[in-house]
């Protein structure tokens, strides 16, 4: 199975792809869509719907893994992020990719087996779990394989009926 994990963003998309194989994750490709600060917020919509959409044709995802939404107290700044977030969802329906959701707290978990795990601690597993040299970056880079690991880890239970 080929997942690709997303951490939305309006400035900074990390996305990541593996492949999922019994037990085996292999890092396909990851990197980080990035749009201008002083961009119109169309444009950088746009630029990540095309951005997405090109690595979608290029990998080929079997499911696609999207963050939940998290904020705290700029509220504004939530709203930009559903914006991006929207647009992720968006393209992953039309080019048929099918679409979950995780909490930061499923992510945590799912690689630490703790909830309230640092990021250096879930960076590190990341790292470990897929045996790359060094982390990714940047962090929205790592942040998404954590995503895309957490997918593989929840469907590999769900197709043994432990969900």
């Amino acid at each position: 199975m080929i997942i690709l994990g997303i951490d939305p963003g309006i400035a900074i998309v990390g996305w990541g792809v593996i492949e999922f194989s019994g037990n085996k994750m292999k890092p396909l490709a990851y990197g980080a869509i990035t749009t201008p600060a002083h961009t119109p917020i169309t444009q950088r919509l746009k630029t990540i719907y095309d951005e997405l959409s090109l690595i979608i044709d290029k990998y080929k995802p079997e499911a696609m893994a999207v963050e939940e939404l998290f904020f705290n107290t700029n509220v504004k700044t939530a709203i930009t992020v559903a914006h991006a977030r929207g647009i992720v969802l968006l393209c992953a329906s039309q080019k048929g990719v099918s679409d979950f959701e995780y909490t930061p707290l499923q992510v945590k978990q799912a690689l630490t087996g703790y909830g309230r795990a640092d990021k250096m601690q879930i960076q590190s597993m990341v790292k470990i779990m897929l045996g790359l040299n060094a982390v990714p970056k940047p962090d929205d880079t790592a942040d998404a394989l954590a995503i895309a690991i957490c997918h593989a880890h929840s469907h590999n239970l769900s197709s043994k009926g432990y969900i």
